[in-house]
């Protein structure tokens, strides 16, 4: 049923297409002045900030890095996820001096207002998720580096021909796979889809009746509303190697929402999906500033349903690209797990996603674990069959509009 609700919203909604300028059909007498790329001013002063997205997604490249780096200790890359002000936990200081920030990202981790302000236990049983994935490197992926990994014992396991080493637990999970990738769902999606692009976030206290009287966050040159909808482009583009036009240097730039746009909109069966999602942002700012927030809801809509299907892509494609490497002739077990781990993050980032025109995820808490567990049944990656990687996809794009052959390949 909600694989019919969901196509049926899509086609609904569509995607709204304004031009570069127009006005309202609510309003005629408003107009909405687009930009050609994500840059608006006021007074000859820009008014696009999202300094912490930065900061906090330079954080999360560093923590995922330590991952894989055994000088490190589980005390060491814990601080890294929750720093503190003026901890030196950090070795990137260059521009935004992460060291000195009052911002972390364990803080924002599962913490959108829609989905947890008013569900505390959920977000600290997501938060305990990914510390358990630290300690779990630490005290038996770390001890087994130089280890050769079989079913049932961590280590490491080469691809063939000489290619990447990887570093799995007893089942074959890569934790600093899983990390990443659920990282991608708990912070950067869940902040947009759930935080900022929300009425709840947007309109909240009296950011409406600022916004349209033009006044400005204390001594600064945006709206408090404008800032909002920043901080949201900002978890999407943040490190994009061309910050105001991101599509020009896609998926460049960082490890996480951004790059993965970039994967997708590369599948020749979701050919504009970049552009969907960049020209919603870059609309709904436009909206935000002219006073139409009918157009900035619709926007709104339009990047949840198109982010929310980055994560089932991808989530689908290593799936398929798993099973695809299991019933290769010869199996290339450390692809395969490497495939699978990828898969398990976005599998994790699931449940961060949102079914548009609702409040609610397309895939809970418990599905996503219930997904999850049937994956790492037994000895998990070593013992998984494509039958079983076939009914997961198939699991997850029955609440979407696209097929596993479309994301699989």
């Amino acid at each position: 049923m909600m694989n019919k609700n969901f196509n049926i919203f899509s086609l609904l909604i569509g995607i709204t297409i304004l031009s570069t300028s127009c006005g309202s059909d609510d309003d005629p007498g408003i107009v909405i002045d687009e930009p050609s790329t994500y840059a608006f001013t006021r007074d000859g002063e820009s008014t696009v900030s999202f300094s912490g997205q930065t900061t906090r997604t330079l954080m999360a490249e560093e923590i995922v890095s330590a991952l894989s780096n055994t000088a490190f200790t589980e005390a060491e890359i814990d601080a890294m996820f929750s720093h503190a002000e003026g901890d030196s936990d950090f070795a990137d200081e260059t521009n935004f001096g992460l060291n000195a920030s009052d911002k972390n990202v364990k803080s924002k981790t599962a913490a959108s207002a829609d989905f947890f302000s008013s569900n505390a236990t959920l977000s600290a049983e997501i938060k305990a998720d990914f510390d358990s994935w630290i300690a779990n490197q630490i005290t038996e992926v770390f001890p087994n580096w130089e280890t050769d990994a079989s079913a049932g014992v961590a280590g490491q396991i080469q691809e063939a021909g000489g290619g990447s080493v990887r570093y799995v637990n007893a089942k074959g999970l890569e934790y600093n796979q899983a990390f990443g990738k659920g990282l991608i769902g708990a912070l950067m999606v869940d902040q947009i889809l759930n935080n900022y692009v929300s009425t709840s976030v947007l309109d909240a206290g009296t950011n409406r009746e600022d916004n349209d009287a033009g006044i400005l966050a204390d001594g600064k040159s945006y709206t408090n509303m404008e800032h909002k909808w920043d901080e949201a482009y900002g978890y999407a583009y943040a490190k994009a190697a061309n910050e105001a036009d991101p599509n020009a240097t896609l998926g460049e730039g960082d490890s996480f929402l951004f790059k993965y746009i970039g994967r997708v909109e590369g599948d020749a069966d979701f050919e504009g999906i970049a552009a969907d999602i960049y020209n919603a942002f870059k609309r709904g700012r436009a909206a935000i500033v002219s006073g139409d927030y009918e157009t900035r809801d619709a926007q709104a809509e339009i990047i949840r349903e198109k982010i929310s299907m980055i994560i089932g892509i991808r989530a689908v494609y290593y799936l398929q690209q798993g099973k695809a490497g299991l019933e290769a002739s010869t199996i290339d077990y450390a692809a395969v797990f490497h495939d699978l781990s990828e898969g398990y993050g976005f599998i994790y980032s699931l449940q961060f996603t949102r079914l548009p025109g609702s409040d609610l995820p397309l895939f809970s808490n418990a599905e996503v674990n219930a997904m999850i567990d049937e994956l790492m049944a037994g000895n998990g990656f070593w013992d998984v069959t494509p039958a079983k990687l076939d009914e997961v996809s198939n699991e997850i794009a029955a609440r979407f509009s696209f097929t596993v052959e479309e994301a699989g390949s």
